[in-house]
């Protein structure tokens, strides 16, 4: 009699399971379209999910040992590498060492990760979105996400993925646990994750401290993925120079002198009144003895022609006043004082041309002065901590492109790199670094979120076991309790907070 119950209720079960793999791909779809999700997308999901249900039931799937997880998600798995693995993971008091560290870089990075997200929520509710963020840019998919191009960031996505979990593989056999398999999470083309199978018992069995270096281990290879990225990146950086010395104008500020006179964006200036013109001192020294109504005349150069052509021409510019020019902005502005001192308090007579300037190409020059910088080495490393995050907005900013389009057509190569590598082959290498910095940086951070199921979840939860461990006398299976219940209260707050910019217009605040 029990057997029969217990078939029927395994039966029972087993009904709920494919009841929710077939309803939740359609409500899923269903939630894509009123989000606003474009509909060629979620048609496209829509023969992607009919696809694997059809290699599902003619028995492929199996063959390829791969499963369909949540109705559309492809789970592949492999057993290809887990002999490199177990040789990798032969160094064991090394990668133990590495898992140690591993840790207090997570919970280090964790609390600035918490504090970010904090001060994004308290930011929301003060000053909250009156439009919805676009559908397509509230998940990072390559081709789809306005600011994300598709190869690039594909390849990058992968690289990151793969060796996020192979670091969690590498701890997981250091400490003795199994491994069923490894693979990736497919969605179509597009790889959704990748996983580090570990034998699940032998994983549960295994001391906190063990775990907590299992899971750390991934966000932490990321972290330290961003920052060799960003060396290579700086390295590549510093074979890329302008084609072209003198001074670049990168935008030209509307209706004052430099415009009238018909100075246009990326020209080189080489010359002013027959003065030769290297850098911004010279630019600047020059200028410095000019005066308000003053004809001066520009030696520039054009910007490239398709064939990298440059015209050099002469340009006459009447010189404005700078006083005039911010006086009349800070007019509009409620706090005239606090704006006139924003711009260095001006003095009337000085004279203005009305450019933005730059020494150099920003685009290769911000990343190569990590290398090459005049500057001390405490300033250095700071600048190459903060790098990742500068580099987070500029394909934001830039419409996908990893540096502005006019720069990217003033760069030649020069250096230690050869010629017959080619210029537009670099700039591939470089494309290929700032999305694998760009990735690495994101995946390693956002795993980090003190919510299960991120690493960072499973971290603290550990963290909080063994800390009441210590400080309680309680049974242990109400330590285990009290901790669950901490973990969970923790994944509900923060999943609340980090949809809290999306959810916000709806409010009345």
């Amino acid at each position: 009699m029990n057997k029969q119950c217990d078939n029927a209720n395994s039966y029972k079960k087993t009904n709920q399971l494919s009841m929710f793999s077939s309803t939740f791909p359609i409500f899923f779809l269903l939630m894509l379209y009123l989000v606003g999700i474009p509909l060629w997308i979620i048609i496209l999901i829509g023969i992607w999910y009919f696809s694997i249900i059809s290699l599902e039931s003619t028995g492929y799937l199996d063959k390829i040992d791969a499963t369909r997880v949540l109705g559309f998600i492809l789970m592949i798995r492999t057993k290809k590498g887990k002999s490199i693995l177990d040789r990798i993971s032969s160094f064991k008091r090394f990668w133990k060492f590495f898992g140690e560290i591993s840790i207090w870089i997570c919970l280090s990075v964790m609390a600035l990760v918490v504090f970010v997200l904090l001060i994004s929520a308290f930011s929301t509710i003060l000053n909250p979105r009156e439009e919805y963020i676009p559908a397509s840019d509230v998940l990072f998919i390559p081709g789809v996400t306005s600011f994300v191009p598709f190869w690039w960031p594909v390849i990058a996505l992968i690289v990151t993925l793969v060796i996020h979990e192979y670091s969690h593989g590498i701890q997981a056999r250091v400490h003795g646990m199994r491994l069923k398999s490894f693979g990736l999470l497919l969605m179509g083309p597009l790889p959704l994750g990748a996983f580090a199978e570990p034998e699940q018992d032998e994983m549960i069995r295994a001391p906190r401290r063990e775990r907590m270096r299992l899971f750390a281990a991934g966000p932490s290879i990321n972290i330290f993925a961003t920052y060799i990225a960003v060396i290579l990146l700086a390295f590549v950086s510093t074979g890329l120079v302008a084609n072209q010395e003198g001074l670049h104008i990168r935008e030209i500020i509307e209706g004052e002198p430099a415009q009238e006179a018909g100075l246009a964006p990326y020209e080189a200036i080489i010359e002013i009144n027959g003065t030769e013109i290297t850098d911004y001192d010279s630019f600047s020294s020059t200028l410095n003895d000019t005066s308000p109504g003053d004809e001066i005349v520009f030696k520039v150069l054009t910007f490239p022609s398709e064939d990298g052509f440059r015209d050099e021409k002469e340009v006459s510019v009447v010189m404005g006043d700078r006083f005039e020019h911010f006086n009349s902005i800070c007019e509009q502005n409620n706090d005239y004082e606090r704006c006139m001192s924003f711009y260095g308090n001006p003095e009337p007579g000085k004279s203005f041309l009305g450019v933005d300037i730059a020494e150099d190409i920003v685009a290769a020059k911000r990343y190569s002065i990590i290398l090459q910088g005049n500057f001390g080495i405490v300033d250095r490393l700071v600048y190459t901590l903060v790098t990742p995050v500068i580099m987070l907005f500029e394909p934001m900013s830039l419409d996908g492109q990893t540096m502005i389009i006019e720069e990217r057509q003033l760069l030649e190569v020069e250096g230690f790199i050869p010629e017959s590598i080619g210029k537009e082959n670099v700039l591939r290498i470089f494309d290929f670094l700032f999305w694998l910095v760009w990735v690495n940086f994101l995946l390693g951070f956002a795993n980090l979120v003190p919510m299960v199921p991120f690493d960072g979840g499973h971290i603290v939860k550990d963290a909080i076991h063994s800390i009441l461990r210590r400080i309680s006398s309680r049974h242990p299976i109400k330590i285990e309790n009290f901790a669950n219940k901490i973990s969970n209260y923790s994944s509900f707050f923060f999943l609340i907070i980090i949809l809290l910019p999306l959810i916000s217009p709806i409010f009345p605040w």
